[in-house]
């Protein structure tokens, strides 16, 4: 190879950078030297022409024209010399150019000259490539072999700029055809230019500084030739036969641009934001002939990754801006130029999916991921930026603003419906909420949309999930921000500005607005919605599905109202054995009782009659305080009648574990009237219940209450109606109860035990202790407090602060209340209650950082009984507990303390009614046993 027309030294390395730097002499030898001078003579020869076709004027290169260019052209194929190449493309252009006819310039010009410019352009690239490494700034010779080449790049970029140039100062409009070779082997150029731009830091290392200039140069250059090459394809039309080949040619254009936006981003956010506004207006230019050769989802892909990109870097400004900064601030700038940026990426794919619609359905996932890629790094997520309130609010309304109309075009789409709806769906727990804002944004559209497309959304399909369903499903896994106030819009009331609200609230509101406008022919598919929301095992989302339900019971007619009481109580009827799903359609009865007319309510009387045991399961969850006075009245007497006699039934039976069931319904029925209609009881019914429970108490063994969940709901239940009677209670029952009590709570039985004795303990400050049992109540009432306040669980120490400070208020023996405060931990803790002030002050930062530790926890899906596994629950005691390991001194005491209780219940029992025959000879044989035990302790013990 040659360098300016000098022959190159043997010795010299191979290849195209040896010609650039080495020259010297060398050795006489008859072949090579023949051989040399006949290239230095071609050489020579060639100068010699470029040079006189250099001084022609325009009238001799029109006139040469027919035999000077292909002479030029076969020297640019036959040249070995760069410069020489720089040259002829430079004489071609200026001189022989515009002489050459528009229709041919294809023909005789472009395909002749860019095949090989291409290969020169690689090879130059390859050079460059793997002789990076050597540079140094002490090896001046790789130093300048580098920078030759990337001015003579430089200068071919330069050349072909020209070309471009040439055929649009010609040309009011161009026929693709005439040029086909030239926008493909421009575009081939200019994307590797920009790839080793981009690539040049890595590249060259911390060398790049000795080439920084020259590539800057380079970078300019073909940033010039696309800038005028797109002007070129503005201009550019497909002719009066629109043939399959310029179709192609079209479209192999675009998405060559394509690629080069995939390599520019980055580089320069105005030059990308151009090349892809080009890209949008020629795909919409031709878009009647290349629409079904298009690659729509690279390009909505490409699209969207600009976005996400675009957007993070916002974010990440927004991110560095802690304190308010003035507009002028240069930061500010940049995150303004960027934010616009993301607007503009966002417009050009709302105009892209509007026109091209029916040909995306490939691209569909792609757009419901970008919706979830972009809220989730947005509050209220937990995985969001921390940025300011102001920088939120101006994104929301620069960029976040365009993403509506994007799903408003979409609503339609039924190959969307099933992205977002896909039943096997598997997203991330960060894009849980995310889907959850897209569904009520797409629940808040509907209504104003047409019945198909109602029904599109809110009905099952293969593969598919109703619109309903869906939102409860992520609703479920957003346990994390549940626990936040997401700064949400709420709605405006009374003329009030908007405030932020919960996701609850947020969720609730939309629902409910979207129920109200349900057609009704798609009220099954909400029944069934709401229905497998009500039973689920998780709480809160179950409670919004009551919420939305009982919206729709307020809303809607009566009639449908009592359909869906009588659902409920069937349902409740049906349902076998304790369980989570249980007590929510228990809850929802409760509330819906409530939105009854009174016709309604007495034609459930008649149906499900309080007088027959087998509806106590459903009476037992309804409050009387919903029945109008003279229902609430004549139904809690019927209820008070059957669960009386039930528990009569089982004083008078075998006493089986099994046949507490019946036995807790009934008790369970008891409180609830009590609890609900307690003012309509009169003396002898007050008289018959407590007379009940305090036979049933006698029947308490504390083992059983730590082992067996029967007996702990019936010791529970217990608990509260003594707390309801307490007035009337007798003292030597209290007595007993709270010494109970006492021994149990060291026991640490289950947290509803503990709750239910809360109930009692504090329902004991409004009656005054007799004084012959105050030495045996008050130290044990302290104990029991001291225990209870000592407590870890959250929501135990909670209801006990409540039950110490109503027992404190009220009671008459004041004595007692610092007993209960035995360390300064549990005094703190009552302060700070009293005081209501938190002990723990978190920061908002430490509180999101804590709920995403808590999320795996909360996360998990509570555990799910099968109805054989129910049906087993309803029928049997729980298999024992293995025996605990005591010390034999708390034996003993829990052996006398059973055996005292005992004695206790029977003199309680000989106060209400005559001792049985049998009583005298047991109690002496009793008398008998305590002194053999007496005789077995040894003295001084």
């Amino acid at each position: 190879m040659v360098w300016g027309g000098r022959s190159a030294p043997k010795a010299c390395r191979d290849g195209v950078t040896s010609v650039l730097t080495c020259g010297g002499s060398w050795t006489h030898g008859s072949a090579a030297d023949a051989e040399r001078m006949s290239q230095d003579d071609d050489a020579e020869a060639n100068r010699v022409v470029l040079e006189t076709f250099s001084s022609w004027s325009r009238e001799d290169c029109r006139r040469e024209l027919p035999s000077a260019l292909p002479r030029l052209l076969s020297m640019y194929q036959h040249s070995e010399s760069w410069i020489e190449h720089i040259r002829i493309l430079k004489i071609i252009t200026d001189k022989f150019l515009p002489h050459v006819n528009h229709l041919t310039l294809e023909q005789s010009v472009f395909s002749q000259i860019l095949p090989k410019t291409i290969r020169l352009f690689d090879g130059m690239i390859y050079e460059l490539t793997t002789q990076a490494t050597e540079l140094s700034s002490q090896n001046l010779e790789i130093q300048i072999t580098l920078r030759n080449i990337l001015q003579t790049m430089a200068q071919i970029l330069g050349g072909l700029t020209g070309f471009v140039h040439h055929v649009c100062t010609t040309q009011e409009s161009v026929i693709l055809e005439y040029i086909h070779s030239l926008p493909s082997s421009i575009l081939h150029i200019i994307k590797k230019t920009f790839v080793h731009c981009k690539n040049s830091e890595s590249l060259y290392s911390g060398r790049l500084h000795l080439l920084s200039d020259l590539l800057q140069g380079l970078f300019r250059e073909a940033y010039s030739l696309q800038k005028k090459l797109m002007e070129l394809l503005d201009m550019a039309c497909m002719g009066p036969s629109v043939d399959e080949n310029n179709i192609l040619l079209m479209v192999e254009v675009i998405h060559s641009l394509l690629d080069v936006c995939s390599v520019i981003s980055g580089m320069d956010q105005a030059f990308h934001a151009n090349t892809w506004k080009f890209i949008i207006k020629q795909s919409l230019k031709h878009q009647s002939v290349i629409k079904s050769q298009l690659k729509h989802k690279e390009i909505i892909s490409s699209l969207c990754e600009d976005i996400v990109f675009s957007f993070h870097s916002c974010l990440q400004l927004a991110e560095q801006m802690v304190q308010p900064v003035a507009q002028d601030n240069a930061d500010y700038r940049i995150f303004q130029k960027t934010l616009k940026l993301c607007r503009f990426f966002a417009n050009s794919l709302l105009h892209y999916t509007k026109e091209f619609l029916p040909l995306l359905s490939d691209s569909c996932c792609i757009l419901h991921q970008l919706y979830l890629q972009i809220y989730s790094k947005f509050p209220p997520n937990l995985c969001a930026a921390r940025i300011s309130k102001a920088q939120q609010e101006e994104i929301a309304g620069t960029f976040l603003v365009v993403l509506d109309p994007l799903i408003s075009q979409l609503l339609t789409f039924q190959p969307f419906v099933q992205a977002v709806l896909d039943s096997k769906l598997d997203l991330p727990c960060e894009l849980q909420l995310p889907q959850v804002l897209l569904l009520i944004v797409v629940a808040d559209k509907l209504p104003s949309r047409p019945k198909d497309v109602q029904t599109l959304w809110c009905t099952e399909a293969m593969a598919r999930v109703s619109l309903i369903k869906a939102i409860f499903y992520s609703f479920e896994r957003c346990s994390g921000e549940l626990s936040l106030t997401a700064p949400l819009q709420g709605v405006k009331d009374n003329g009030q500005a908007e405030v932020s609200v919960t996701l609850y609230q947020h969720a609730c509101v939309h629902l409910c607005a979207f129920v109200a406008s349900f057609h009704p022919s798609l009220f099954p598919e909400l029944d069934a919605a709401l229905l497998n929301a009500v039973l689920s095992t998780n709480m809160t989302t179950s409670l919004l599905a009551m919420d939305v339900w009982c919206f729709l019971a307020r809303y809607g007619t009566a009639e449908l109202c009592m359909h869906h009481v009588t659902l409920m109580a069937h349902l409740i009827k049906s349902c076998p054995g304790e369980c989570i799903q249980l007590t929510n359609l228990t809850l929802l009865l409760r509330r819906l009782f409530f939105f009854m007319t009174q016709p309604h309510q007495v034609e459930f009387i008649q149906r499900f009659s309080p007088k027959e045991a087998d509806n106590l399961p459903l009476w037992q969850c309804i409050s009387f305080q919903s029945l109008s006075a003279d229902l609430r009245k004549e139904a809690a007497c019927e209820v008070i009648k059957v669960c009386t006699a039930q528990c009569i039934k089982w004083l008078s039976s075998s006493h089986t574990l099994a046949e507490l069931d019946y036995l807790n319904t009934a008790l369970s029925a008891l409180l609830t009237v009590c609890n609900s209609a307690g003012d309509a009881l009169d003396i002898r019914q007050q008289t018959t219940v407590t007379e009940v429970v305090s036979q049933l108490w006698a029947f308490i063994n504390i083992q059983q209450v730590i082992s067996q969940p029967y007996v702990q709901q019936a010791f529970s239940l217990l608990l509260q109606l003594l707390a309801f009677f307490i007035q009337t209670v007798d003292p030597q029952l209290i007595s007993q109860v709270v010494t109970l009590l006492t021994s149990l709570l060291k026991l640490e039985p289950p947290d509803h035990v503990s709750l239910a004795a809360l109930d009692f303990i504090s329902s004991l400050g409004r009656v005054f202790i007799p004084q012959a049992i105050q030495d045996k109540v008050l130290p044990n009432l302290s104990c029991i407090f001291a225990l209870l306040l000592a407590n870890k669980n959250w929501l135990l120490e909670q209801h006990t602060l409540e039950a110490f400070t109503q027992f404190a208020e009220g009671t008459n023996h004041e004595e007692i209340v610092p007993q209960c405060l035995n360390s300064e931990e549990i005094k703190n803790k009552v302060v700070a209650f009293l005081e209501k002030t938190g002990l723990v002050d978190e920061t908002e930062a430490a509180i999101v950082d804590r709920v995403k530790q808590e999320k795996g926890t909360f996360g998990e899906p509570a555990a799910k009984v099968t109805v054989g596994e129910a049906n087993g629950l309803a029928l049997q005691p729980c298999t024992k507990r293995a025996r605990q390991e005591l010390p034999f001194e708390e034996e003993y005491r829990l052996a006398f303390q059973a055996a005292a209780g005992a004695l206790e219940t029977t003199e309680m029992l000989l106060q209400q009614a005559p001792a049985p025959d049998w009583l005298v000879v047991e109690l002496e044989a009793l008398q008998e046993k305590i002194e053999k035990l007496k005789c077995c302790v040894p003295e001084g013990i």
